[in-house]
């Protein structure tokens, strides 16, 4: 599962105010601006792309595929009419940053990182694979934490940096995805500029993702050939199934958790329902997925880190989608409810948001 994130630092901004506050880990917020600078300098405008006759022809194909998409987002899901996914970035690697998140041994609840501007995450990201794997090392090296790395193919700087040249790009990183996926995607991280609730990621990835199912439905049912709407149905199938079967084992663990039981007879349980569902997921593979090994990774890293990553972008994405109901399927309305919440209180906002349950 490819885990569409928020880059914590927001690049620029975070760390001008870092430089400003004294902040002790200059390193880390080094790498965000240089990483970033990197990223946006290899950036050209689309139509420069597809002109450019070194272009391959599957290329250009794909970059405009993706301004249609990017108009649509405007038009018909009302998201940002800005310099955003209007530019082109060929990486030459294979994530645009790598997220590290890490959580206790006996919990689900991740361990979070404060940074100016974004308030408090829960990871930490690098545009270096050696640096992330570095730091998780680091968190490893802690007693009682369980840490995992996974690569991130897009981020968002919530278009809260000036000018065309800070807009985010394309990247070579998700360029070539099934055409659903690569609407889910852009709908996905134009959200993050729609509403930002400083310091709940839970509540900014699942508007999010609510925002991405809603788009990508609209997209295919108006825009899209009998053949991709069949090519995403047979993702969403597997999609949906996945979620189905991590959120169970998800409830067991959390369950399990906040039992009276010894810390040793949780280990011993805990061990048991993660070798169980991996079986789960091996029979489901072989009898109803063809062999198909897309989700392999993630089961082969499942942790209690794992877990927490997957709750924080699709806990609260029902709620919204109910939401999106009740204002009776107006993007204006709706993108105005979640600005409203987003003011409140976490707390509060939970409770107004209403049941997380599909």
């Amino acid at each position: 599962m490819a885990v569409l994130g928020l880059f914590g630092t927001v690049a620029l901004a975070v760390a001008t105010v870092c430089v400003t506050a004294g902040c002790s880990t200059l390193g880390y917020y080094a790498q965000s601006v240089g990483g970033h600078l990197d990223l946006l300098g290899s950036a050209k405008p689309v139509p420069n792309w597809i002109a450019e006759g070194q272009t391959p022809a599957a290329l250009k194909e794909r970059l405009a595929l993706s301004q249609r998409i990017r108009d649509f987002a405007v038009a018909e899901l009302k998201l940002p009419d800005n310099a955003s996914y209007r530019r082109y970035a060929d990486l030459n690697r294979r994530a645009a940053v790598w997220n590290v998140v890490a959580a206790p041994e006996l919990s689900l609840t991740l361990k979070t990182w404060c940074f100016p501007v974004v308030g408090c995450v829960g990871y930490r990201g690098y545009f270096d694979l050696a640096e992330a794997e570095a730091f998780a090392d680091g968190q490893r090296a802690q007693t009682g934490l369980e840490v995992s790395v996974y690569a991130v193919p897009a981020y968002s700087t919530l278009g809260a940096l000036p000018g065309r040249f800070f807009a985010d790009p394309l990247l070579s990183t998700f360029i070539h995805y099934p055409e659903g996926e690569l609407a889910r995607l852009v709908f996905h991280e134009l959200s993050h500029q729609v509403v930002y609730a400083k310091g709940d990621t839970e509540f900014n990835e699942s508007f999010a993702t609510a925002v991405e199912r809603i788009g990508v439905m609209r997209w295919l049912n108006e825009r899209a050939t009998p053949e991709t709407r069949a090519e995403y149905d047979l993702f969403e199938d597997r999609r949906r199934e996945f979620r189905t079967l991590t959120r169970k084992y998800r409830e067991r663990l959390e369950a399990l958790y906040e039992s009276d039981a010894s810390d040793d007879d949780k280990r011993r349980e805990k061990a048991e329902t993660m070798a169980e569902m991996r079986a789960e997921y091996a029979a489901i593979k072989a009898t109803r997925w063809g062999g198909f090994s897309g989700y392999d990774a993630w089961f082969a890293r499942a942790n209690n880190a794992s877990f927490g990553v997957l709750a924080a972008y699709t806990e609260l994405a029902p709620a919204f989608e109910r939401l999106f109901e009740r204002e009776g399927r107006d993007f204006d309305r709706f993108y105005a409810a979640v600005k409203r919440l987003a003011e409140m209180p976490k707390n509060e906002r939970r409770a107004a948001l209403g049941p997380t349950g599909d």
